[in-house]
């Protein structure tokens, strides 16, 4: 009778120690929200923007929703110094914004101690790309004390001598034409940070990105309607 009692008390012990592990999971690391900047081989020196809320699903996997905004660049895209130290990329005539809210799930590997480690896992996410393609504005002189702000034309901007810089990285947003795409990302993610509800870390994959009908952002160059890219990714963030 007395080593039934241990026994009942055992299994209620054990039995309780799960709950509690369970919720203080649940509590501790529920969801998250991080955000971030973006390199990547179509982009400059900060491809972009992203932002996603994760949600804790197991043990080992979470769920993401996730946004990406990005600027995609041309391979051929050079870009030049004018007389007056202002930059501009001679041929382009049309920037390409990608607008990519996807849905994803992320796999943990190895999990970190919860003041230090690393935490690894592997993630793949798609979702649909609303393509912005807006006009690229230049600064042209018209005579020697004056100059006019209006979409590169190579016909008509033929002199580049005229050309005194690029007319502003958002000038011609208003004008621009919607393109619907696709896209798709792997990657691996590498989580640091030193508290358990701070989140600092690096994601690096490659990703691919289609359209119906090729994007001109070059005309006298080869266009595309497929892109393919390597990226790394900085961000931080909180969960709780």
């Amino acid at each position: 009778m007395y080593n039934k009692s241990i026994l009942i008390a055992a299994v209620l012990l054990l039995i309780s120690s799960g709950l509690f592990a369970q919720t203080r999971l649940a509590s501790n690391y529920s969801s998250e929200f991080i955000y971030g900047v973006n390199k990547n081989t179509n982009g400059g020196l900060i491809g972009g923007l992203m932002f996603r809320y994760n949600r804790l699903k197991s043990d080992k996997l979470i769920e993401s929703f996730g946004l990406e905004l990005s600027n995609v660049k041309h391979p051929k895209e050079v870009r030049y110094t004018t007389f007056i130290g202002n930059a501009y990329i001679w041929g382009k005539q049309n920037y390409l914004y990608s607008i990519r809210p996807h849905y994803g799930a992320e796999y943990l590997l190895f999990r970190k101690a919860q003041r230090q480690g690393v935490q690894v896992s592997v993630l793949g996410a798609a979702g649909p790309t609303l393509g912005l393609v807006s006009p690229y504005y230049i600064e042209y002189a018209t005579g020697p004390t004056s100059s006019v702000r209006v979409p590169f034309d190579p016909e008509i901007h033929a002199n580049q001598n005229n050309i005194l810089g690029n007319g502003g990285l958002l000038r011609g947003l208003g004008e621009s034409q919607l393109k619907i795409g696709a896209h798709a990302k792997a990657g691996v993610n590498f989580e640091f940070g030193t508290f358990r509800s701070n989140i600092t870390g690096i994601e690096a994959g490659l990703m691919v990105e289609g359209f119906r009908e090729d994007i001109i952002i070059i005309p006298t160059a080869e266009n595309r309607n497929f892109f393919s890219s390597a990226y790394v990714s900085l961000y931080f963030g909180r969960r709780k």
